[in-house]
């Protein structure tokens, strides 16, 4: 089952095309445009909280760390984007991660909390690299600190839902993750 989900994330990595979602620089700075930038694309919403879905279906100490595990990576992604550390495959990595994680959700795959932190972590570089790499100002500090706390807060949204409807019918849960991974292919070829 691995195997096949690899094979899948190469070919989305491979194929998909720019999400484009993401403010001029200029218009980039303020901890507020930090904080509503996650809300202003598809790709950043259900890739944050299909993260909070997949750590409520693995359940245990996975609600706390995949998150976590997300916002921590994003955060080293975005610094090494400002300190010039290249990241090859930004976009189809973004776009990667919609699809990949909700497949994993789609799949209610399980597996150990560390290595789906490490997974949540690889896709969550590409995320912060994205916005590191748009800015270049003095105050990137002030928005990194917002799309942190509005990242966070989508995984809460995520991982709330996951635990109140997926407690319910895990099928819920499992249909919210194919419709993101619908939703990231969609994004990917439109």
């Amino acid at each position: 089952m691995l195997k096949r989900l690899a094979y899948t994330l190469a070919i989305s990595a491979v194929t998909a095309a720019p999400a484009f979602a993401h403010l001029a620089p200029e218009e980039h700075g303020s901890f507020m445009t930090g904080l509503i930038h996650p809300f202003s694309g598809a790709d950043h919403m259900l890739a944050m909280i299909a993260v909070g879905l997949w750590a409520s279906q693995i359940g245990g100490r996975a609600r706390w760390a995949v998150p976590t595990a997300f916002v921590s990576l994003m955060a080293l992604g975005f610094v090494l984007a400002l300190i010039g550390a290249p990241l090859p495959f930004v976009e189809p990595g973004i776009l990667a991660s919609v699809i990949g994680l909700g497949l994993l959700v789609a799949l209610a795959v399980k597996v150990p909390t560390a290595i789906s932190a490490i997974i949540v972590g690889v896709f969550a570089l590409f995320h912060g690299h994205a916005h590191g790499g748009e800015l270049g100002t003095a105050t990137a500090l002030t928005f990194g600190a917002g799309f942190i706390a509005s990242t966070a807060l989508l995984h809460m949204a995520g991982l709330g839902i996951g635990m109140l409807v997926g407690g319910r019918s895990p099928l819920v849960t499992r249909a919210l993750g194919a419709a993101t991974a619908v939703g990231g292919a969609w994004l990917a070829l439109g």
